[in-house]
């Protein structure tokens, strides 16, 4: 499985796993030491809490859900040029500050 992409992925902005794009769909894994923090949060009720990876073909429901949709995802896609097909690239650029307590950033800070 080789990966094209990664994704960083915050909870109440502390980084809590690696979302990435591979040759054959996505995968997500939670980082070793946010699950032995004190109280970590899943990043959904999907993506429980786990050590194993989670794989999918398609991007997972949860993090599809983060994009804008309508008339922002226009301005957003627009903005920076991004194919309004391509969610992962969206998700990346879109989602550094999005409501919830999840975000999404392209480096690890």
């Amino acid at each position: 499985m080789q990966t094209l992409r990664t994704a960083y992925v915050y909870v109440r902005n502390i980084y809590a796993g690696e979302l990435k794009e591979t040759d054959s769909g996505y995968s997500f894994l939670y980082d070793e030491n946010y699950l032995l923090s004190q109280n970590p949060a899943p990043v959904s009720l999907t993506l429980p809490l786990q050590k194993e990876m989670y794989t999918s073909k398609v991007l997972f429901p949860f993090f599809d859900g983060l994009i804008p949709e309508g008339w922002l995802l226009n301005i957003v896609s627009r903005n920076w040029k991004i194919d309004t097909k391509d969610r992962f690239q969206l998700l990346m650029v879109a989602c550094k500050d999005c409501i919830g307590n999840v975000s999404i950033r392209e480096e690890r800070i």
